[in-house]
């Protein structure tokens, strides 16, 4: 725990001498190299059909691929929103494609449309609970039904730390940062918000 304490104060000092080094205006576009944007007008595009947050579909691909095209998990989940085949294939016929390949998960448009088709669905089956929502798309659906259903997890979307899976609790922890740190560094203008 000391060790802990000693590395945040290292970091905290490090931190202020550097915004007091590069000056505070710089800050958030030094930070926009860690979280970017990339891809922005297939994710506002896509958002908008689904009316989601642009900024939430972002925090999303930050916590699954780094904006990584070519990703791969363990798992075999693809691409930037990291789609596994099997439910790429599943959202393919739901939005009426003839044909699937999982190749198609590394096209960035696709990716992202079939991601965002996705937080939808998940986002109408469970009444629009992020918790929820963002426990199912990493741990799966199936896992989040039983767990509401045996009431091992609660809607309580400020507490996460009933999700019995250490890696998901973990992960809506992630995307809850993510989306907070988007919003806070894009805050978008009329003009700039397709660009």
């Amino acid at each position: 725990m000391a060790k802990k304490r000693g590395y945040r104060k290292f970091l905290l000092l490090f931190l202020m001498i550097f915004i007091v080094y590069v000056g505070y205006k710089k800050v958030p576009e030094i930070i926009k190299v860690l979280y970017p944007y990339n891809y922005k007008q297939a994710i506002v595009g896509h958002s908008q059909k689904y009316e989601l947050d642009p900024k939430l579909v972002a925090a999303v691909i930050k916590a699954e691929s780094n904006f990584y095209v070519f990703a791969k998990s363990k798992k075999g989940a693809l691409g930037l929103m990291q789609i596994t085949p099997s439910t790429g294939e599943w959202i393919a016929k739901k939005l009426g494609y003839e044909k699937f390949d999982e190749e198609m998960l590394y096209n960035p448009e696709t990716n992202i449309k079939f991601g965002c088709w996705y937080i939808d669905y998940l986002s109408k089956h469970y009444d629009y609970n992020f918790k929820y929502v963002f426990s199912a798309y990493n741990g799966g659906e199936g896992n989040v039904d039983k767990w509401i259903e045996n009431g091992t997890i609660n809607g309580d979307v400020s507490n996460v730390d009933d999700i019995p899976y250490p890696e998901t609790k973990k992960y809506v922890k992630k995307i809850t940062i993510n989306y907070k740190i988007y919003k806070a560094l894009y805050k978008e203008t009329k003009k700039s918000l397709v660009q």
